[in-house]
């Protein structure tokens, strides 16, 4: 039982009741993909949202890689429109826009769609579906290069998701998506990944059925570090014949064979990996505290809420959090209710370590945070190695 992995609380709202749900991943023996239950709608977790893409350096280093990439690769031209569902405060448009692109953002959270607004980005406030995209097509803006980072795995209802992109996509057009990979998850016991924002869990064995539903093929596939292994799979109309099948993507589905994905043994074993590591990094907390150890918690993620609080981490491990992000700081972290606080408190209080809960952008934090060096302070990373640095 846990809170919703972004819902963060104001000081007023410490002593009132706290929303807690079953946080159960469930597979199907029929398709494979990975699902949660939808306790919460999007409206109430996405409509006013804390997360802003633009405050890691890794991923605006990797919106501009993708950008570069996309235009050489495919040779796009500014006269090629670039729509970007889930787009966020416009961390990656802003790439096309500077090359001249038709660009066109799409992103429900109101508060975050609008600082995208401020800085030039044309922006429609919505959730993206069948009605959106066939609003859009009316208004003849279909894309010709249509993305999505890290969206698929927010959307509760799948197949209108996935038809609202085969209607907004040109007939000659090309989707990306990114998506962390299943597979990594599971290899690497990734459990903080799984919270109630995502309700879904990808491999291509899932994947490729989706899309062939609603007349969608993919064409190549790349593996990428992003959280923690990711990919990023290239999709195309069923019956183009432009982009043939590439050999990456035949080698990563005899991977996901070889890895049993298409097999419902395979997902059982997770539970007990899961468990294994709450253990180890228990242990190793309680030891540094039994040592007269101060730590602090470095990035107030929403993954890292999930570990804290399947872990049972709180306020007698953790002195206070913090985070980069304006939108989290002098909040409480939802269920443990750690304060957070602006990086500049490191310096002033001078913990012993600095536990990372963002672990897949460890380097950066610890390039950031190499000052704890000056007093002797480490960094603990939990995942998917507990590591003490």
């Amino acid at each position: 039982m846990t809170p919703l992995s972004n819902s963060f609380l104001k000081a007023k709202q410490l002593k009132q009741s706290e929303a807690f749900y079953p946080l159960h991943a469930y597979v199907c023996e029929a398709c494979f993909l990975v699902q949660l239950e939808e306790y919460e709608s999007p409206e109430n977790i996405f409509s006013d949202y804390v997360y802003f893409s633009s405050y890691s350096q890794t991923w605006l280093e990797h919106a501009r890689q993708y950008t570069e990439m996309m235009v050489k690769r495919f040779g796009l031209a500014p006269s090629s429109r670039v729509i970007e569902v889930a787009s966020n405060d416009g961390y990656l448009l802003k790439n096309f826009k500077e090359r001249g692109f038709q660009i066109l953002g799409i992103e429900p959270a109101k508060n975050v769609a609008q600082v995208a607004e401020d800085s030039g980005i044309p922006m429609v406030t919505d959730f993206f579906g069948i009605a959106l995209a066939e609003q859009l097509v009316e208004q003849k803006k279909q894309a010709d290069l249509l993305l999505g980072n890290n969206v698929l795995a927010h959307v509760p209802d799948l197949h209108d998701f996935v038809e609202g992109l085969r209607i907004l996509l040109k007939a000659d057009g090309i989707l990306t998506l990114e998506f962390p990979h299943v597979l990594r998850l599971m290899d690497e016991t990734q459990f903080d990944t799984i919270y109630h924002e995502h309700f879904s869990y990808f491999s291509l064995v899932a994947l490729e059925k989706v899309f062939e539903k609603h007349g969608l093929v993919l064409f190549d596939v790349e593996e990428l570090k992003t959280h923690g292994g990711s990919l990023r799979i290239f999709v195309k109309h069923e019956g183009t014949k432009s982009f043939p099948p590439s050999e990456s993507l035949n080698r990563f589905r005899e991977l996901e064979v070889a890895a049993g994905l298409n097999r419902l043994e395979a997902y059982e074993t997770f539970s007990q990996k899961v468990r294994d590591k709450k253990r180890e990094i228990i242990t190793a907390l309680i030891d540094l505290k039994q040592e007269g150890k101060s730590i602090v918690v470095y990035g107030a993620a929403a993954k890292g809420n999930t570990l804290l609080n399947y872990c049972g981490i709180g306020k007698d491990f953790i002195d206070y959090a913090v985070d980069r992000n304006p939108a989290k700081q002098g909040c409480f972290l939802p269920g443990t209710h750690i304060q957070v606080f602006p990086p500049e408190r490191i310096r002033e209080t001078k913990p012993d370590y600095l536990f990372i809960l963002p672990w897949n952008i460890q380097n950066e934090i610890m390039d950031q945070m190499s000052l704890i060096r000056e007093w002797g302070g480490r960094f603990v990373v939990p995942l998917p190695k507990l590591k003490i640095l």
